[in-house]
């Protein structure tokens, strides 16, 4: 429940399926905008590896035209070098649909060079990408070493090779697999003016964790497909959880405060922040406090505020059953779950917590949401999460409450 303050038949869907990033003519600039249709926040992967391809696949939210990509080295610790980067759409697996498969330019040209610490867009690429579409991204980089840089439990397959295969849509040469996404952090399309977008910040309940792989279940999932059929005019939906993350400190990359500028605040069209994180940071019986947690909220309320995003919060759900759980961590909780409820400084609440506890033990996530673990929602609760939003909430449509 959130509290505010103050289907295409097959053949249709296949015709929209086979025109996805085909040339289509340009529209007025005046009455159109960017705005991101996916994103994933980056975090360190591991070593770079040269001469390796990666075709990624990632579920857009809003559709549009002018498709652009942004490729982050954030936690490079040297140049980065991409000579070839192709978007399509996917058929099967690793096989791109006949013709879509296009390169991608950088200030006009097949290579583009990332300085360590930065990201880079794309040129906009001319034709249309339906909502809905599994977008494929291929690139290849020829020399990477150093840290490399991407998002480490996407719950989806994508595929990798060695040497360059970017522009063939065959998958004969893509055949190992990798769960993760490499370089690659937004897509944008550039969509009316009147349309915006919502990013959820979170952990791994919102990056997904124990849902199912490849069907796109997570709960930002559920809520884009919401926003879609309600025709909103807030359809993008960028999905920024990272599995272990926390408000407060580092660790399971950087944290939400650390972030909130790349992750959140520099993609386009956004008009609403879903805060939705402070499990980590309670569980982990490092001496966090009510008050510190609250101070974490309302430095991101009036960070984004001060951005002129709207800000909806979410209660932190139950946990009991979790290795970690006790008394102390649940009066935690407790605390900063009314002061969530009751503050009034956000925009909008969504109260996670009722939704998912069980009524025979408050504290506890309801068997039938509960994956097993007791921390993680399933397919199920994650449905339940979305559909509890107040999709009018996401609007903002007279801007947040405040910029204090």
């Amino acid at each position: 429940m959130t509290v505010r303050r103050a289907a295409l038949g097959g053949a249709a869907a296949a015709l929209l399926a086979a025109a996805a990033l085909h040339a289509t003519p340009a529209q007025a600039a005046g009455s159109r905008h960017d705005v991101v249709t996916w994103a994933a926040s980056a975090d360190r992967l591991g070593e770079g590896t040269p001469d390796r391809g990666y075709r990624m696949v990632v579920h857009t939210s809003v559709g549009g035209s002018d498709l652009r990509i942004r490729l982050s080295n954030a936690f490079g610790d040297r140049p980065l070098t991409l000579d070839s980067v192709y978007a399509g759409v996917q058929k099967s697996g690793a096989e791109l649909k006949p013709g879509s498969n296009r390169r991608l330019t950088f200030g006009g040209g097949h290579s583009v060079t990332v300085p360590a610490g930065e990201t880079v867009l794309s040129d906009a690429l001319p034709g249309s990408l339906p909502a809905a579409t599994n977008l494929v991204v291929s690139l290849h980089t020829p020399d990477a070493a150093g840290p490399a840089t991407g998002h480490g439990m996407a719950m989806q397959t994508s595929y990798t090779t060695q040497g360059d295969h970017t522009g063939e849509e065959s998958a004969t040469h893509w055949t190992e697999t990798t769960g993760s996404w490499f370089y690659l952090d937004a897509v944008t399309v550039r969509t009316s003016a009147a349309t915006g977008a919502v990013v959820a910040l979170g952990d791994s309940i919102t990056d997904g964790w124990q849902s199912t792989i490849d069907l796109n279940r997570r709960w930002p999932d559920y809520l884009a497909r919401r926003l879609h059929k309600a025709a909103s005019d807030v359809r993008g939906v960028a999905n920024e959880g990272i599995s272990g993350n926390k408000v407060l400190a580092d660790g399971a990359g950087q944290s939400a405060l650390n972030r909130l500028d790349r992750d959140v605040l520099s993609l386009p069209g956004v008009r609403t922040v879903f805060l939705f994180e402070g499990v980590n940071d309670i569980k982990a019986h490092t001496g966090v406090t009510a008050a510190d947690m609250i101070d974490g909220y309302r430095q991101i309320i009036a960070r984004a505020h001060a951005a002129g995003k709207c800000v909806v919060g979410a209660t932190v759900g139950p946990f009991k059953g979790w290795s970690e759980w006790d008394e102390a961590a649940e009066r935690v909780r407790q605390d900063v779950n009314a002061f969530v409820r009751g503050s009034g400084e956000f925009d909008a609440v969504t109260d996670f917590d009722r939704v998912l506890r069980s009524p025979y033990d408050l504290e506890r996530v309801l068997p039938f949401l509960d994956n097993g673990d007791h921390l993680h929602p399933n397919d199920k609760g994650m449905q339940a999460m979305a559909d509890a939003i107040d999709l009018t909430a996401l609007d903002c449509t007279d801007g947040p409450r405040s910029t204090g």
